[in-house]
């Protein structure tokens, strides 16, 4: 009998790897120590807000401009898992997560021209990585409006455009400088390159905000390198944006304001993003109440506090995430940016653990808290040992090993 004909094995298909889809997360700083701004017309309520947020004093009287310096505050991240992490460890040390709030005083129409106070508030915004925009939804006589009427919507449609109009004064003259170096950048082919394709992402940037529209919102054309020179560029309708509507105690109680609607019709109108109604007034008194009687306090008014909901969506809103480090001695949270790797997320904790990265060793908190141990974690294989292209998950808790043998080169 004659052999079988011989057929050579089929290579089995490559696997295509999809490139994740660059969403809002991929614009901004990518460093871990980011701050969120509260922007706003004045007399909207951003400094009681500030105060409710940090419990610190700041100027909040009935006047517009009377924050002319941006005060800054720290503020706990409420996370159960550290909580968790806390009890089970009982550590000599706590150090908590935090993030860093900004309250800038306000702005008005007019702005981008220099009006009010203009000039200064926007470089204050440039400043931070994501905007709190606080809108008024009540009436009271004894606090004066700057436009001498109450309209959210009319307010947020001023910002944004004044934020825009920013933008697209910092995209023109940034392009009339493109167009005096063109010149000297055409005598080399690589300088020639690069300056053709950022001109063409700043025709595309200037053509984009000239049809009233804003960066955040133009995801799905931005290719790499248009991302990588607006990361450059930092232009303040990039920045990602939380809607904090400023309602009557009453109002909050019933969850019922006939601004809400609008509101929410304009922010979908102008892609989209998270709404946060809340009141001032409510927050103000729950922090002047003694913290033994918070509690009762919130239940009798039939009302809870919304301001952990709006640190925590905060947080989340500038894509920064949190890894732990844990024992007996400290409990301790670490900002990161999303998508760190594990040597930049040692970094955070000390530029030798960067430098002399050798690996990190991991658990997942869902995994602990299951498991009940770091013991039990390595026996069931959930205990991992990671290298360098590694990226940090939210919740990892994570030990670093690392040899730093010479001094970095200079």
């Amino acid at each position: 009998t004659r052999p079988p004909p011989f057929r050579s094995p089929k290579m089995p298909p490559k696997k295509v790897v999809e490139e994740e889809k660059l969403g809002p997360w991929a614009l901004g700083r990518f460093s871990s120590n980011l701050k969120v701004g509260l922007v706003g017309m004045p007399n909207v309520g951003k400094s009681t807000l500030y105060n409710a947020l940090s419990n610190c004093s700041i100027p909040a009287e009935n006047f517009p401009f009377c924050t002319i310096d941006p005060n800054s505050t720290r503020v706990h991240v409420p996370d159960d898992r550290f909580d968790w992490l806390v009890e089970h460890h009982k550590p000599k040390s706590v150090v908590q997560p935090f993030l860093e709030i900004v309250d800038i005083a306000g702005l008005v129409k007019g702005a981008s021209t220099g009006a009010g106070l203009g000039n200064a508030f926007l470089s204050h915004i440039k400043a931070v990585d994501g905007i709190l925009h606080v809108m008024r939804a009540f009436d009271d006589a004894d606090v004066i409006h700057v436009e001498d009427r109450v309209d959210p919507v009319g307010d947020i449609d001023i910002i944004t455009s004044e934020l825009r109009i920013k933008d697209l004064e910092f995209m023109n003259s940034h392009r009339e400088k493109m167009n005096k170096e063109a010149q000297r950048a055409a005598q080399n082919p690589q300088m020639a390159k690069a300056h053709k394709a950022e001109m063409e992402t700043v025709l595309k940037i200037i053509a984009w905000l000239d049809s009233g529209k804003e960066i955040r919102n133009g995801m799905d054309q931005w290719g790499t390198g248009d991302i990588d020179h607006l990361n450059t560029y930092q232009l303040l309708t990039a920045k990602p944006v939380i809607y904090l509507v400023n309602l009557t105690s009453k109002d909050f109680k019933r969850k019922k304001n006939k601004w809400l609607v609008k509101i929410h019709e304009w922010v979908k109108e102008h892609g989209g993003g998270t709404i946060i109604p809340f009141s001032g007034s409510f927050e103000f008194e729950l922090q002047v109440t003694p913290d033994d009687q918070k509690k009762q306090f919130q239940v009798d008014q039939e009302m809870q506090t919304v301001l952990p909901k709006i640190v925590k969506t905060a947080f989340a809103m500038i894509h920064l995430i949190y890894f732990f480090t844990a024992g007996s001695d400290e409990v301790k949270a670490w900002c990161i940016r999303k998508g760190y790797k594990a040597p930049q997320a040692a970094g955070a904790i000390h530029t030798d653990f960067e430098r002399g990265f050798i690996c990190a060793e991991t658990m997942g908190f869902e995994d602990l808290k299951e498991l009940g141990s770091e013991a039990e974690c390595k026996a069931k294989g959930k205990y991992k040992q990671e290298g360098k292209t590694y990226v940090v998950h939210d919740g990892d808790v994570i030990f670093f090993k690392f040899n730093v043998t010479a001094q970095k080169k200079k």
